[in-house]
């Protein structure tokens, strides 16, 4: 996701890029592994396969399957760690953000994530200035 880190959640405040709206997306550690690291390309096609959600269709596809070395548990274990490292204190900067619970059917998350963008935020009050009636210009 993005920001990654504190630092970048700062600096976006800082170019007046002000999310309304930022979600954390749980998830066990076991469930990431499983997504993560079982997934496969076919280099002829593009076609992306899963080999326990999405079984290339024959043989042949299955022989010539290919892994992204992002993929590897090893490079897997790494990006989940700085992300643990970062996380909290992003969840601190963006207190008001929404957390979804990423291990579960994709359609429940997105309709999850639907109803959060279509809820009209709440509206904050401006306060207006005080006008001194007397002060003289």
């Amino acid at each position: 996701g993005f920001p990654r880190d504190i630092e970048q959640g700062e600096l976006l405040q800082k170019s007046h890029i002000i999310p309304n709206r930022v979600f954390f997306f749980n998830l066990p550690y076991e469930s990431i592994m499983e997504r993560l690291s079982l997934r496969r390309i076919d280099p002829i096609t593009g076609e992306r396969y899963h080999t326990a959600f999405k079984p290339a269709p024959t043989p042949e596809i299955q022989a010539r399957l290919r892994q992204n070395p992002r993929d590897k548990e090893e490079n897997i274990e790494k990006r989940v760690e700085i992300n643990y490292r970062n996380v909290k204190e992003l969840e601190e900067f963006y207190e008001d953000a929404f957390y979804v619970n990423a291990d579960q059917d994709p359609h429940n998350i997105f309709e999850f994530i639907e109803s959060c963008v279509i809820r009209p935020l709440p509206s904050k009050k401006i306060k207006k200035p005080v006008i001194n009636k007397d002060a003289k210009n």
